[in-house]
């Protein structure tokens, strides 16, 4: 069984250089995420970082409100991000976190399901930062493969979701970065 904490936060400190890669005039280019830009992108993990400690705490979605809402990064996105990779790993590192029930807009689920969401995220959200900016795309394989114990068991609910695209089609030889990156919609 995967150490969820531990791979989320693996998954956060690898993506973190590639928040430092970004240019400065890369920030409105196109994703693989068709509905946002490289910003709007780094400020959807960002935000989904900052949300990890309220919904950890037991805090509901109306609790939390709308002070996540909107641009996060402000004027320094690598410190925000930052700042939020740090507070998202040390919730979910903390006592009773994986079993604490958490509120989030599917229902409540227990930590280790949300833990396991935002792993994926920020895994493969990162993969689309290093896509959309030109840098290495190649994620670290204990990490897909730590992705693939988390994704398989939940293979149709993600897909049924909308939130990672259609599945595409790879070859039967394909490696495994690119298995994963199809079963979640992302075109390799």
């Amino acid at each position: 069984m995967t150490d969820l904490p531990e791979v989320h936060a693996q998954a956060l400190e690898a993506t973190r250089p590639l928040v430092a890669g970004v240019g400065a005039d890369q920030w409105g280019a196109p994703t693989p995420c068709e509905d946002w830009d490289v910003r709007a992108l780094l400020n959807h993990i960002t935000s989904g970082n900052f949300w990890v400690t309220p919904l950890v705490a037991g805090q509901t979605i109306e609790e939390v409100g709308d002070r996540l809402d909107g641009d996060v990064l402000g004027d320094d996105p690598l410190a925000t991000y930052e700042a939020s990779a740090g507070e998202a790993a040390a919730s979910f590192r903390g006592p009773g976190a994986m079993d604490a029930p958490v509120a989030v807009s599917y229902g409540p689920v227990p930590g280790s399901v949300y833990c396991g969401h935002r792993f994926i995220d920020v895994l493969i959200h990162g993969w689309d930062l290093a896509t959309a900016t030109g840098q290495n795309t190649t994620l670290p394989s204990d990490l897909v493969e730590a992705c693939f114990e988390v994704v398989e068991p939940q293979r149709q609910l993600l897909e049924g979701s909308g939130q990672f695209g259609t599945v595409q089609q790879v070859g039967e030889h394909a490696d495994r970065q690119t298995q994963l990156l199809a079963i979640l919609g992302r075109h390799v």
